[in-house]
């Protein structure tokens, strides 16, 4: 059953920034993890390995409202070294999937749904957004002095080339971005390299070169902080020479973000306004089968090379259910977006049904 969601996509970014978040994650009840933590994840002890990505958690007031309903590994939404302003509204709509979204249907065009109904696919359209660092800095603060024993919160953020200045201006941004982000005591700090950018086709994850440099600039900035890197779907041939270049450089990859599809409504016009959005990221329900597949590849490729990075997943992981799939794939850390976002419950699903 759908509930209330915390992020309400019926008000601008702006106005759940200012407002949110809704639904229970606004009730102040605070559920309590039992026993002590025994997962490990980067050298900690974590009650357990369920998060939200980044994306719905815009500020402390969600993420501190994520760890008081049990989303133990909770991530501050994409962030960058100066302001930037959403998309306009709206940023998410219900889209109409049968089924699974393949790569042949995201090929197509999907129309969107006039409401959001189970199974639930929907697509976000932000852009990235950031507030500036003098205000992002010491809320982020703020929310990681909020978790308790067993808690971890992590952050992802986004470098930039804002006066097109060229290659050695965005490495130059992301190094600030980590050394921002250090500053804030965070547990985990994530590059967003699968969101459009500087890469290869807009994705920095299509370009092994570029993502090599840029990790490899940014991983000395961390000082001991573990570092992810964020990828899309990949196909058979290419993760393998991604995860070669990449898994001595970080310590861990997070998959999937979002299957990108053109949306349209039911007359066959772009459904989200502006230029460059007749395409945007699909997740929910829809998408799960990529997500897990993802894992099944990366954890197969980990043993392969004998590497050690950490599997962070997501997709579709909208049940307990899907959160044992995804563990007993690989993944040492699940996260939901879409399913949090409508059942700010699930986490303490997840624990209640005592899965691992």
């Amino acid at each position: 059953m759908l509930l209330e969601p915390f992020f309400d996509p019926l008000k601008s970014y702006e106005e759940n920034w200012e407002k949110g978040p809704f639904g229970a994650f606004a009730d102040g009840e605070v559920f309590a993890p039992e026993g002590a933590p025994h997962f490990e994840i980067f050298g900690r002890k974590i009650h357990t390995p369920i998060g939200i990505p980044a994306g719905p958690l815009l500020n402390a007031r969600f993420i501190k409202a994520a760890l008081d309903k049990g989303f133990d590994m909770p991530m501050q939404k994409t962030l960058r070294t100066r302001a930037k302003k959403a998309h306009p509204w709206p940023n998410v709509l219900p889209v109409c999937v049968d089924g699974d979204l393949t790569l042949e249907k995201a090929a197509g065009q999907l129309t969107f749904n006039k409401s959001f109904a189970e199974p639930l696919s929907v697509t976000n359209s932000f852009g990235n957004p950031s507030y500036s660092p003098d205000l992002w800095q010491p809320d982020l603060k703020d929310a990681v002095a909020w978790a308790k024993e067993g808690q971890m919160v992590v952050a992802s953020w986004e470098g930039t080339d804002w006066d097109n200045k060229g290659e050695a201006a965005l490495i130059e941004d992301w190094k600030l971005g980590a050394r921002l982000l250090k500053e804030t005591g965070v547990g985990m700090m994530e590059m967003n390299f699968s969101c459009p950018n500087k890469g290869t086709s807009n994705l920095l994850c299509y370009d092994v070169e570029m993502s090599r440099k840029i990790a490899e600039a940014v991983k000395p900035e961390t000082s001991g902080i573990p570092l992810a890197i964020k990828i899309s779907f990949m196909s058979e041939d290419y993760l393998p020479e991604f995860i070669k270049a990449l898994s001595g450089v970080v310590d861990a990859f997070s998959a999937i973000n979002t299957i990108a599809a053109e949306v349209v409504d039911e007359n066959g016009n772009q459904a989200l306004p502006g230029q460059g959005r007749l395409r945007s990221g699909i997740c929910g329900s829809c998408i799960k089968w990529a997500g897990l597949d993802m894992t099944k590849r990366l954890k197969e490729l980990r043993d392969e090379l004998g590497a050690k990075y950490t599997i962070i997943s997501m997709g579709g992981v909208m049940t307990p259910e899907d959160y044992q799939e995804y563990r007993s794939a690989g993944a040492d850390v699940v996260m939901s977006a879409t399913g949090a976002m409508w059942n700010p419950y699930l986490a303490q699903e997840i624990k209640q049904a005592e899965v691992v």
